[in-house]
């Protein structure tokens, strides 16, 4: 689905309208994706109509300590740090680092390059499913999401295009859309973080640095997300069963999501 154009939020989107197959699709108004909330005003009138009642949170400690969301009116946060336990190892840079290195071409390429990069995102990608705080964090979207009291919500993290992927990713696998739905979306974020970031990867390309290397670290590839999945397959064999086994989420909060999050054409 197209981005939602508001002012205040980065990469803010709405699952509804994908198609989930046998004239199915996602309910609108119900579930929403997008980057940080730390610029988020009120008086932006795109974001306030969407009526969101929870957010969750997918960023680190440091992360919302540097810029602390800023919540819809009436709305709850829920944090559920999904990097928590995976900080140490993943050979990725802080957000704050993440920064210096794309004003630095030659030191983005001895920290990152050589296709060290997408080692490291994979490596992510692939803690996603086996760590214990992604685990939790996943769990707690999922429940939140399946309770039949909760209003429209609103999950992220920092850009909006990792762990707010995979979260999607699980969402879109669990209601029935396809490989290609999936995959899709996962991809659709890449336009709005790539404006986002337009200025640091032109001052970075300007610099001798590697425009690929830039793009690997602001965006999102399918190889990322086939790290992931093949961490289900290997681990669980199918999603329902991470979702089952791996995420501790019972079959009835399973049910009663599906219920809510999915709508028939006319």
């Amino acid at each position: 689905m197209p981005a939602i154009p508001a002012v205040t939020v980065a990469n803010l989107r709405d699952l509804g309208g994908l198609p989930l197959g046998e004239g199915r699709s996602v309910r609108p108004g119900r579930v929403f994706r997008s980057g940080q909330l730390d610029r988020f005003d009120p008086s932006d009138a795109v974001v306030a109509g969407l009526g969101i009642r929870t957010v969750v949170d997918f960023r680190t400690e440091s992360e919302r300590a540097e810029r602390p969301d800023h919540l819809p009116d009436g709305g709850r946060l829920i944090v559920a740090d999904v990097l928590a336990d995976q900080l140490v190892t993943s050979g990725l840079p802080p957000a704050a680092r993440l920064k210096t290195l794309l004003t630095n071409p030659v030191l983005a390429e001895q920290v990152l390059g050589g296709g060290r990069a997408h080692e490291a995102f994979a490596r992510t990608y692939r803690a996603f499913v086996s760590t214990d705080s992604a685990r939790a964090a996943y769990r707690a979207f999922l429940t939140e999401l399946g309770d039949p009291h909760t209003g429209p919500l609103l999950f992220h993290c920092t850009a909006g295009k990792d762990r707010t992927g995979w979260a999607a990713t699980i969402l879109l696998a669990l209601l029935g859309a396809d490989d290609d739905t999936v995959m899709a979306e996962y991809l659709s974020v890449n336009t709005a973080v790539r404006q986002a970031f337009a200025p640091m990867i032109e001052g970075f390309t300007a610099q001798g640095g590697d425009p690929e290397l830039a793009l690997a670290l602001i965006g999102v590839v399918p190889a990322y997300l086939a790290a992931a999945l093949d961490e289900v397959a290997v681990r669980h064999g199918s999603m329902e069963k991470y979702v089952r086994e791996g995420l501790g989420v019972p079959d009835e909060v399973v049910d009663v999501l599906r219920e809510r999050l999915t709508v028939y054409a006319a």
